[in-house]
């Protein structure tokens, strides 16, 4: 049957409208449609009411009408949300076997709110059952693989190297930077202070590049350090000269680095020939994280170059040194171990 505009209430409907908002923890919501119902009672039209508490005539005659045929309850929006779930075995295998599928819209990964929709039960047990499982869909580790097939022989050779080194030997981890850009900031820095972080301009300058080489000794932790304009055989032999002529002249020298040509090169075999007591160490391929000057490496990386503002080669150059100087002061080695449980390496 069709709704006129108009409300009839009588006195104990009036009162009992007039009564609920006088209340003062009556949800706002509420209070909008039982004054709806009032203004209308009161002869307003549609354009009034609208007029005055701002609302729409879909939503007038929505209230009107519910609360004509279910009185002032009729007037409260329940959300009863989703019935509980009991998390049974069969329920919790089905969670995680969705889990290791594609999601169907295409995505890559799945989500809470995803998985209970598709699943037909609410996020909070879906996310019991990732935690218990330990399962992380939205993070993604990448990985080398070796496909070296003396890995294990070349590993295990590094690894007694690093825990059992030849007695009067010396051992070196070599590797170099390369690239290193002297970044300068076009707008200047602004300092940390309470409540902000340090903040750098967007927009640099480029003022070049420079090589870095270096060597750790593992049993120290110090490190040898010598910057190149460009990276070459020449310069890398210069600084196995560097590296070679700090320890006594008949004293064995161990280099572990990787398979990049420049170690291979010529002039690098030309020196070995030329220094009997010096033997190389190549990892295994895609293993450069068997060499612990890679840890070194990331250290000056966080420390002095990420956030580093460089006026010209010639700073960055002065700065990388400069920490080399004075991290040897304090240095230590590597509490480094081996922990793959798939190779099980006897050094």
């Amino acid at each position: 049957m069709a709704l006129t505009q108009t409300l009839a209430l009588n006195q104990a409907q009036r009162t009992e409208l007039e009564g609920y908002l006088r209340k003062r923890n009556l949800r706002a919501s509420v209070a909008q449609r039982m004054r709806i119902l009032l203004l209308l009672a009161d002869g307003a039209s549609y354009r009034e009411v609208m007029a005055a508490l701002k609302t729409t005539a879909p939503t007038i005659s929505l209230w009107k009408s519910r609360y004509l045929t279910e009185g002032v309850i009729g007037l409260t929006t329940l959300h009863p949300g989703q019935p509980p779930q009991k998390l049974t075995p069969a329920l919790r295998a089905r969670i995680l076997a969705k889990t290791q599928e594609a999601p169907p819209d295409g995505s890559t990964h799945w989500s809470l709110r995803k998985m209970a929709a598709v699943i037909g039960v609410g996020k909070e047990l879906v996310r019991r059952v990732w935690k218990e499982a330990d399962l992380k869909p939205h993070r993604m580790e990448r990985y080398l693989a070796s496909n070296d097939p003396e890995f294990e022989q070349k590993a295990a050779a590094i690894l007694g190297l690093y825990l059992n080194p030849p007695q009067h030997a010396a051992v070196f981890c070599v590797d170099e930077k390369t690239a290193i850009q002297a970044l300068d900031r076009k707008d200047r820095r602004l300092p940390l202070s309470p409540g902000r972080a340090e903040r750098h301009g967007f927009e640099y300058y480029r003022h070049g590049t420079l090589s870095l080489f270096a060597a750790l000794n593992p049993q120290t932790g110090k490190v040898v350090g010598q910057t190149a304009a460009r990276h070459t055989s020449a310069e890398f032999v210069r600084f196995l000269e560097e590296v070679v002529s700090r320890c006594p002249a008949d004293q064995p020298v161990h280099i572990i680095l990787d398979n990049l040509s420049v170690h291979k090169a010529a002039p690098v075999r030309e020196f070995l020939a030329q220094h009997p007591n010096v033997e190389f160490h190549f990892t295994p391929t895609y293993s450069s994280w068997l060499n612990q000057v890679e840890i070194w490496f990331s250290k000056l990386q966080r420390e002095v170059i990420d956030r580093g503002i460089f006026t010209s080669v010639a700073d960055l150059r002065r700065k990388v040194l400069r920490y080399i100087r004075l991290y040897g002061k304090s240095a230590k080695p590597f509490r480094w171990k081996y922990s793959n449980v798939r190779h099980r390496i006897s050094a």
